[in-house]
């Protein structure tokens, strides 16, 4: 056994290091270069879709938390009902996990629904944050519009909305009445307001009309036109005061988590064994269902681009190979004459092709990370902001990913080379002698 593979190896080095100008070199050099070009598309695809995913989901969930823990009869609304602050898990849940829980099995990409196991999340609970909405119109001089004010205490993470600011700061003096507001780039313009500017907003509550001065602080753009156009910030307070909660009360907390991928399994942890019976967690996932469509939509495209720069591979390496044996007949005769057998030729053929997958795969990686590079620091490719939410295509750089395009195409491939490499078995050693 070791004699044979040892055999096949070395034929199959010597094939391949022939440097001759013949129709078969030709060949070669087209299946390394099709293998390469099929490598790099799967690899830059992935790399794409992987930013996509990743910075839009970054600037939903930085907005919005993953998961929402409020009252249970305050669900999809912006009217939040008080629940107090005084909570066992807040703010204990800031750093809890990894969790176990059960659920489907994934292999490459595919889920099987039927095929519970047990898991662990791949992260932790990062921050818990307090929060409320309030409903409101705004109006300056010369302008109307409606707006959906969020509230945030002193414990608010600002990292993310802080990287979106692009004129003035965030609000000041936050739980202490701070008449300060942080509006959205869209809606300044159609107030045709700006930072340190004043405007006032309108509130109704119990039928009762109240208005309230506020100076914008800062405007922000996050691209997500949806939310830009409906949102602003302020101080906590000035909604407690509004709605005539205590101190102590607010409309819900916010979750954040390490990994989006954990959000099923602590939703329902949190609901399961940390929340009491008056409250409910809702998780982003089901707020906001069209976004997760939209997402695991890509993965869908993502395994089609793959499939189909397989099969690109695999017919054009399948072409190479019938074409290197049919050139090698002589060759095949020989080998069988003296005693070769068939499974020792498709051996010697097999390996031959791995010379060139792998020299494609090389080449491919190359080219397919150095393009995705080239768009992740330069951005060569600018995308329209309010189709894309983004200003230019995204790249990230999945390494486990990548790694199990490689492994997966070069196990694939080789095992479809038995297939071609069949033909040797047809072919005669007297017949492939006098045909020379």
């Amino acid at each position: 056994m070791k004699r044979t593979t040892f055999l096949s190896g070395f034929l199959a080095g010597r094939l391949s290091a022939v440097r001759e100008r013949n129709f078969s070199s030709l060949i070669v050099r087209v299946g390394v270069v099709a293998t390469a070009i099929s490598i790099a598309v799967m690899i830059i695809a992935t790399c794409l879709i992987s930013g996509f995913q990743k910075s839009i989901s970054e600037k939903i969930f930085g907005f919005w938390g993953h998961i929402h823990i409020i009252h249970n009869s305050e669900l999809n609304s912006y009217e939040s009902k008080p629940i107090s602050v005084r909570q066992n898990f807040y703010p204990e849940l800031k750093d809890k996990g990894p969790i176990n829980y059960t659920g489907p099995q994934e292999v490459l990409g595919f889920v099987f629904p039927n095929w519970q196991t047990q898991h662990t999340t791949k992260g932790k609970i990062r921050n818990i944050q307090a929060f409320a909405f309030k409903a409101g119109i705004m109006k300056t001089k010369s302008e109307i519009e409606g707006i959906v004010l969020k509230g945030v205490d002193e414990h608010f993470n600002w990292t993310f909305i802080k990287d979106f600011i692009i004129r003035g700061k965030p609000v000041a003096n936050i739980g202490k009445g701070s008449r300060d507001i942080l509006i959205s780039e869209q809606t300044a313009d159609r107030l045709k307001t700006d930072v340190g500017k004043s405007l006032i907003l309108y509130f109704v509550n119990n039928g009762e009309q109240i208005k309230k001065k506020f100076t914008v602080s800062g405007i922000y753009k996050t691209g997500l036109e949806e939310y830009d156009r409906k949102f602003a910030i302020i101080d906590i307070a000035i909604i407690r005061e509004l709605m005539g909660w205590a101190p102590d009360e607010v409309g819900g907390f916010e979750v954040f988590l390490d990994d989006v991928a954990d959000l099923d399994a602590y939703n329902t942890y949190l609901y399961d064994q940390v929340v009491p019976d008056s409250l409910y967690t809702e998780s982003i996932r089901m707020k906001l269902p069209n976004i997760f469509e939209w997402l695991e939509l890509q993965n869908t495209n993502e395994q089609l681009i793959i499939g189909l720069m397989m099969i690109v591979a695999i017919i054009n390496l399948s072409t190479a190979l019938l074409i290197l044996i049919v050139d090698r007949t002589n060759m095949v005769g020989m080998l069988k004459a003296l005693g070769a057998s068939n499974f020792l030729v498709q051996k010697v053929f097999i390996r031959f092709a791995g010379h060139i997958l792998v020299r494609g795969l090389f080449f491919g990686n190359l080219f397919g990370l150095l393009i995705a590079g080239a768009q992740k620091y330069f951005k060569l490719i600018k995308l329209s902001e309010k189709d894309y939410y983004l200003s230019y295509a995204p790249i990230y750089f999945d390494w486990s990913k990548i790694m199990m395009i490689n492994v997966f195409a070069f196990l694939v491939v080789i095992l479809i080379m038995l297939i071609p490499s069949l033909m040797v078995r047809s072919i005669s050693p007297l017949k492939a002698i006098i045909m020379k």
